[in-house]
């Protein structure tokens, strides 16, 4: 994989059709059409959906992103395929001490089956371990959101535990799997 990382404008360029780019004001309108075009079918994954009435609500939480991603607690991506926003791919926490970030991502429904969130998740990954910023990378989803753990181990994630009732969703505790990856920076 070919991937660059541009400081300037907080992007990684995964291939000539492929990038993320940082999460900034200017694409709350995009971003915010993403989210209610997938609302149903996110509510079924993630908790934060339900709460995203308006514009408004998009822009709120892009900023409270964008402070956490300059600050290196967290860090938020868009996922562009030719320019059009496909989805969202996120350190959704790094503890900086413990080299480990957190990752969470969703994409449109219309890009899924195509690879996209794999090649995005690899350059995030890889990015991140190159750089020496992070070393061990967490995926922690639904036991029963089969999709998602697919991609946990389709991308070389191992399975190290199972969590008990972790997750609250749409009024109920779910059992949560945890994946683990280690990558090591090349010396």
């Amino acid at each position: 994989m070919n991937t660059t990382y541009d400081h300037a404008v907080d992007e990684i360029r995964i291939n000539d059709q492929l990038l993320l780019r940082a999460v900034s004001e200017c694409y709350v309108p995009e971003l915010h059409r993403m989210v209610q075009r997938n609302k149903d079918k996110l509510q079924h994954s993630l908790d934060w959906p339900q709460y995203v009435k308006a514009e408004d609500d998009t822009r709120k939480n892009v900023q409270g992103n964008v402070i956490l991603h300059q600050r290196g607690f967290a860090k938020m991506f868009l996922i562009f395929e030719r320019e059009v926003l496909v989805g969202v791919i996120s350190f959704n926490l790094i503890e900086p001490s413990n080299k480990t970030g957190y990752i969470g991502y969703w994409l449109d429904d219309e890009s899924k089956g195509k690879g996209l969130l794999s090649k995005a998740l690899q350059a995030l990954i890889h990015y991140h371990a190159d750089c020496g910023e992070l070393r061990r990378f967490v995926i922690k989803c639904r036991v029963a959101n089969e999709a998602s753990n697919q991609v946990a181990l389709r991308n070389g994630f191992q399975l190290e535990g199972y969590l008990k009732q972790a997750e609250f969703l749409n009024g109920e505790f779910w059992d949560q799997n945890i994946y683990g990856r280690i990558i090591e920076k090349s010396l």
